[in-house]
């Protein structure tokens, strides 16, 4: 008995759909320390995948306590942050570094 035969399974499994690779994107961009668009509405139950573009030469960070989310975005870099699925209601986010002027809100709306 060959105990290797389950690598014959890799190419397939390759091709596998990912949920990630499925979730709807949304893009939000960060220019002079703001968020742009400063709110977003997402459906409820249904995961995301948000595209964070930071046009600003420095760092900053997206930070949401209700998401249970941080992350750094460079200055001129990009970063993909997943989200959901989630109960309809207001999510609010804020960048660490600028919190007076770097906010936001996710709101997720019932189908």
């Amino acid at each position: 008995m060959n105990r290797y035969r389950w690598l014959k399974a890799l190419p397939l499994l390759a091709t596998l759909p990912h949920a990630e690779a499925a979730a709807p994107t949304v893009e939000l961009e960060i220019i002079n320390h703001v968020f742009q668009p400063s709110s977003v509405e997402i459906p409820a139950g249904q995961k995301v995948r948000l595209l964070v573009v930071n046009r600003d030469a420095t760092p900053e960070e997206f930070e949401s306590y209700e998401l249970n989310r941080e992350k750094v975005i460079a200055g001129h870099a990009k970063a993909v942050i997943f989200v959901g699925p989630l109960a309809p209601g207001e999510y609010p986010f804020f960048g660490e570094f600028n919190p007076k002027t770097a906010q936001g809100v996710i709101r997720v709306t019932a189908p």
